[in-house]
């Protein structure tokens, strides 16, 4: 059983009606991460900045599977589902569920571990790559 079926055994995703609506506001929701994700960098708030980077990534990727017809309950799922429906495909480059995986990690740790402070340089990286990943997710989402 590959992490995806494991995902879909789990519960952690689950098929529901496609909605362009939902995927819509999902993405304008990632637009709006972005924005705040800017906002934290420019004021010096880089953990911050790195949180909300990320959330644009997630709201992004969600967007996509909303499009579908899918629903996640786990962060790490998301992921999953892109490897198998758009990796696997030729629709995506693994890259970008790399990236999406590496900030969801530096957010948990961001999160959780109370010796972890984010540099300017990663958070300065977090926002460059939510910006390039949030671009990709919209060209996926209007094909």
């Amino acid at each position: 059983m590959n992490d995806f079926e494991d995902c879909l055994r789990r519960g952690l995703l689950r098929r529901i009606t496609p909605s362009k609506d939902k995927a819509e506001s999902s993405m304008k929701k990632a637009e709006k991460w972005l924005y705040e994700a800017e906002r934290n960098l420019n004021s010096g708030s880089y953990d911050s900045c790195l949180i909300t980077s990320y959330l644009a990534m997630f709201h992004a990727a969600r967007a996509i599977l909303f499009k579908d017809g899918w629903r996640e309950k786990s962060h790490y799922c998301i992921s999953r589902y892109l490897e198998e429906k758009y990796v696997k495909t030729g629709r995506l480059e693994r890259e970008w569920v790399d990236l999406l995986d590496r900030l969801r990690e530096l957010r948990h740790e961001d999160q959780y571990d109370v010796t972890y402070f984010a540099t300017e340089e990663e958070a300065r990286e977090a926002l460059n790559v939510a910006f390039e990943f949030v671009e990709r997710m919209e060209k996926i989402l209007h094909t």
